[in-house]
């Protein structure tokens, strides 16, 4: 049994302890950034072992944080989210291992050129420093987020959900123990010690100067509070409101694989489709297998007048499941008029996450992909693929959905900035 979650929590000063944390991540992002990526991948293959070793050790914890939550009353979605087996052990330690294959990012020259005057200027890829990342649940991402930040040079803060708490600790000591093999300071990968949201706020405020960008992986109000309060730049990560488009020239059986894949393979993560979108010129061949299948499957669907007259098993939608993230076995089912009309709902509805076109008609997809203005856009693939592992990444800290500075999976070059370096021979400028 672990030990109990008072004794990690403490009772001491909570401000002091983490403007402590600031201070040591500052230190070890200046030792990060120097850290050869020999040394890196040495840290790296150790923490990928010890996660295997300790996986019993997880398992234990996880199972804690499991009953726990059940006690509480969490949906099924949710447990989904929050349990760990052997095989999500493993592939966290193969993402891990992924990670350490990858190019490092950092000293990349990213382009070169010299001026009339003799100066030669490079733009050259350099770690952002202190990254504080505040995620829920998935107690999968402290090696995720601990991992990429590693790679590409840079500490993280790591707070994750309360519910996970024991979960995330028992992953933290195997990342700590693989940086200490490696000789890397122990404070590159730090977890907050409490569930008191106070931890929250104070990331937020930037822990005086020493966090240098905030990621946040969870639920909207999560996304909301960090956008209103931050202090610090933020990897905007709203909702995953995504939508499966069935195009007039879709076959009926690619349309029924992708579609009930991309809702019920995992209906918590951030890439399970909430809204699926069916071309009127269609809909009599298409519309009743795709919503009959998704019932016999299990799943809740809310449906417009024409979505409801194939079957009457079928709830009235209203305006406001157009907009919602469900992380549920529910999907909201619209019929629309062609591509035009999938492009104007996703527009108007969308969060800019992640959105797909089944169709067979090359023209049709490429105005899907041209014009749909999210993060990620795919043609004839599950939304599920949303994910920076699926992306050769290794893993992600999440997909960002804003336009500053990373834009889809945050991989370990999206957690890189660049500088500039000038050789000179003496000039001056007149």
């Amino acid at each position: 049994m672990t030990a109990p979650l008072k004794s990690i929590e403490g009772t001491g000063d909570i401000a002091a302890a983490m403007a402590e944390i600031g201070r040591r991540a500052r230190v070890a992002a200046r030792e990060l950034a120097l850290a050869p990526a020999a040394q890196k991948d040495r840290a790296l293959a150790a923490m990928a072992a010890a996660v295997r070793a300790q996986a019993p050790r997880i398992l234990a914890a996880n199972a804690e944080d499991l009953a726990e939550a059940r006690k509480a009353g969490a949906t099924g979605a949710f447990l989904d989210r929050l349990t760990l087996s052997e095989a999500r052990i493993e592939a966290a330690a193969a993402g891990i291992e992924t990670i350490r294959g990858l190019k490092d990012p950092v000293g990349t020259v990213i382009d070169a050129w010299s001026r009339p005057n003799g100066l030669s200027i490079e733009r050259v890829r350099v770690p952002l420093g202190v990254i504080g990342i505040i995620y829920e649940s998935r107690p999968n991402v402290t090696a995720d987020a601990g991992a990429l930040c590693l790679k590409s040079g840079n500490a993280a803060i790591l707070r994750g959900g309360s519910d996970s708490a024991r979960s995330s600790r028992a992953i933290h000591a195997a990342l700590e123990q693989g940086l200490t093999d490696a000789g890397l300071p122990a404070a590159a990968i730090q977890l907050v010690p409490t569930r008191d949201r106070a931890a929250v706020g104070m990331m937020l405020g930037g822990l005086d100067g020493n966090i240098d960008v905030i990621v946040p992986r969870g639920g909207k109000s999560l996304v909301a509070r960090v956008s209103a309060e931050a202090r610090v730049p933020v990897f905007a990560h709203l909702e995953g409101n995504c939508h499966v488009y069935v195009d007039r020239a879709a076959a009926l059986d690619m349309a029924k694989a992708l579609v009930l894949n991309a809702k019920m393979r995992r209906t918590g993560v951030c890439g399970a489709a909430e809204t699926l979108l069916v071309d009127r010129a269609c809909a009599a061949t298409h519309l009743k297998p795709l919503v009959a299948m998704l019932l016999d499957a299990g799943c809740e669907v809310r449906g417009d007048e024409a979505a409801r007259a194939v079957d009457p098993r079928v709830k009235t939608a209203t305006e406001e499941d157009w907009a919602t993230e469900y992380l549920d076995a529910i999907i909201a089912v619209r019929v629309v008029d062609g591509v035009a009309g999938a492009i104007d709902h996703i527009e108007s509805h969308g969060s800019h996450h992640t959105d797909a076109i089944v169709t067979d008609d090359a023209a049709t997809a490429e105005q899907f992909l041209t014009r749909v203005d999210s993060a990620i856009v795919l043609h004839n693939a599950s939304t599920q693929f949303a994910d920076g592992g699926e992306f050769g990444f290794g893993a992600e800290i999440g997909i960002a959905t804003g336009r500053l500075h990373a834009r889809g999976p945050v991989g370990v070059e999206q957690l890189t900035t660049f500088k500039y370096r000038i050789r000179g021979n003496g000039q001056i400028r007149p």
